[in-house]
């Protein structure tokens, strides 16, 4: 048995564990998979951390907003995670607990799926927290030209922004003090900010700063019709919801905690079917 979960903060409406508990079915693997909020359980991030370590989990992932906070605990063997600083994906083994970043391979699936014959030419970044920091790799691995961030946090910010220009030198990078200047001259519009989702309504971008054309995604995928995302249809922009980051990063996910390879299609269908069903 696989034993997995997810710490966070805001993740009562998740949809992984259901996408965890669908694809061990179809691969014929029996699979449990908890949701576990720390102020609910009474616990701080550490203290839930260290519970899934000695009681059986094989893996967990992390989200919002202990991405950063679980990196220096763990043994991460893959350059560019390193680089990136940032897990959202633990695996628990006899060497340890060790580290990757499936936001990051997620975002990459993600982008060349829905937008194939798109790149993603200059890019404005809203938020340089732990999903900023996977997506702004993958859009280096993605050939972006260039990458505008702004964060309310300056520092953070400037610290990604060095993280780049060290490890993916092919892309330009700058920090912008608003997002007036982020979005100036941008062929794509990025959200990894928390602002959408349920419980913390509000939208990174104004309508009004998105380019007429190009492309705009939000790491936000609860709900999937984010008022950013809805902005940007609006504008005639080509869009990427979080859900289809959701969707990729959970099934690199899956193949990192158990081995398996689940089929896309097949996960796709049951995850639609599980949606109606519930509905």
């Amino acid at each position: 048995m696989f034993r997995l979960g997810l710490i966070g903060d805001n993740i009562k409406r998740s949809k992984s564990p259901m996408l965890h508990r669908l694809a061990g079915r179809l691969c014929g693997l029996d699979v449990t998979y908890e949701p576990l909020i720390p102020a609910d359980m009474g616990l701080d991030f550490d203290a839930v951390f260290d519970q899934c370590r000695e009681s059986g989990f094989r893996g967990i992932n992390i989200t919002y907003p202990y991405k950063e906070r679980v990196f220096p605990t763990l043994n991460v063997p893959d350059p560019r995670v390193r680089a990136i600083a940032a897990c959202n994906t633990v695996i628990f083994d006899g060497a340890g607990p060790s580290g990757t970043n499936t936001d990051y391979t997620g975002f990459v699936a993600a982008f060349r799926e829905s937008l194939p014959a798109m790149t993603p030419g200059t890019v404005a970044m809203a938020g340089a927290g732990g999903v900023g920091k996977a997506v702004a790799f993958a859009l280096a691995e993605l050939k972006a030209t260039a990458l505008h961030i702004f964060d309310t946090d300056a520092v953070r910010a400037e610290a990604l922004a060095n993280a780049l220009r060290t490890n993916a030198p092919g892309m330009t990078v700058s920090v912008c003090p608003t997002i007036e200047d982020a979005t100036e001259g941008a062929d794509g519009i990025v959200n990894c900010t928390p602002l959408g989702m349920t419980g913390i309504p509000g939208t990174a971008v104004p309508s009004a700063l998105m380019p007429k054309a190009g492309w705009a995604f939000d790491a936000v995928y609860t709900p999937v019709d984010t008022q950013f995302l809805m902005d940007a249809q609006k504008r005639g922009l080509a869009t990427i919801s979080g859900y289809e980051l959701f969707f990729h990063q959970g099934i690199d996910a899956f193949h990192a905690f158990t081995g398996a390879r689940v089929d896309t299609k097949e996960l796709r269908h049951a995850l639609r079917a599980d949606a109606l069903e519930q509905a």
